[in-house]
């Protein structure tokens, strides 16, 4: 088939990859513009651009969806399918028209459930146990189109948000090739979504990583791995910021934020304990949580906020 892709983040290139290896055409790319990356802000394509430019495929960036240009683009590119991975915009019905077998959508969560910018993130977040990808008929709603097909996976008591982004990625790639097998096939399925199911995963913000030790610990373990690597999750400790990287739950009572142990270094929370593994001080590059306690002058007994 002839295929435009839309995508922007890592998440997004095996997705193009699978394209390109079974053999279809794709005649350009759409991605986010390039941004500033790092200390020195220098100016970076996304991942998606530079995959197509190595392939020597066109790579278009627009800044707007609705002034008719990106449609006109397509209707010119006439694709038979337009693909979309983790693109960052929202398509008007006007693109969504244009390819006459549908715009595909590959999405991080087993739908309805998770809809939205951080399905994977919000997953870990609230402690499932089983996560996946999902192939979809996109329309013009958020992630509300008809279900083709989905991969489910465990997701580990340990496993972080990064992590489950990297597991998840290559799957969404195998779903996406069958998916368009199916397509191409006239055997993909169409299936409602049950609105009723639903839930909704927004976008991320750094307040959200505060830790509140009145909660109980395994809520805290659950957010600190689906902070983790963005935006992170931090506490208080001798009156620093104190960033907290990697967690495991533990057994222990005390007053909440309470230094139970220093070898492990374990935290008192609302319900049970949480053991500190990797955590970064402020100013200072990650490092265990016991070679901090060494530095940070705190005794059994004191407490982080």
């Amino acid at each position: 088939m002839r295929i435009v892709f839309m995508g922007t983040p890592d998440f997004a290139v095996p997705c193009l990859e699978k394209i390109l290896a079974d053999g279809h055409e794709v005649p350009a790319v759409f991605t986010q513009p390039d941004k500033p990356v790092g200390r020195h802000a220098t100016l970076t394509p996304p991942p998606v651009k530079q995959l197509a430019l190595s392939h020597g495929i066109p790579v278009y960036q627009p800044t707007k969806m609705r002034d008719g240009t990106v449609a006109a683009q397509l209707q010119a590119l006439a694709p038979d399918c337009l693909v979309v991975v983790a693109y960052g915009r929202i398509l008007p019905q006007a693109i969504l028209d244009v390819p006459p077998k549908g715009c595909i959508n590959i999405h991080g969560s087993l739908l309805p459930k998770y809809r939205g910018a951080a399905p994977i993130q919000w997953s870990v977040i609230n402690g499932e146990a089983v996560t996946g990808v999902t192939s979809m008929y996109m329309d013009a709603g958020m992630d509300t189109g008809d279900i083709i097909d989905t991969i489910t996976t465990p997701i580990g008591e340990n496993e972080t948000a990064g992590e489950l982004f990297e597991r998840l990625a290559p799957l969404g790639a195998e779903l996406l090739g069958r998916t368009l097998h199916a397509i191409e096939n006239g055997t993909a399925q169409r299936t409602p979504q049950d609105n009723s199911r639903a839930t909704m995963a927004p976008m991320l913000e750094k307040g959200m990583g505060r830790l509140d030790f009145t909660r109980p610990a395994r809520e805290l373990h659950n957010l600190v791995r689906g902070m983790n690597p963005w935006p992170g999750c931090t506490c208080t400790a001798g009156g620093k910021t104190l960033k907290v990287h990697e967690t495991r739950l533990a057994a222990g009572h005390g007053a909440p934020g309470e230094l139970l142990s220093l070898s492990p270094v374990t935290v008192a929370c609302g319900e049970d304990a949480l053991q500190l593994i990797t955590v970064q001080p402020e100013g200072k590059p990650r490092m265990s949580a016991p070679d901090w306690l060494r530095g940070a002058r705190l005794q059994k007994g004191d407490h982080l906020g």
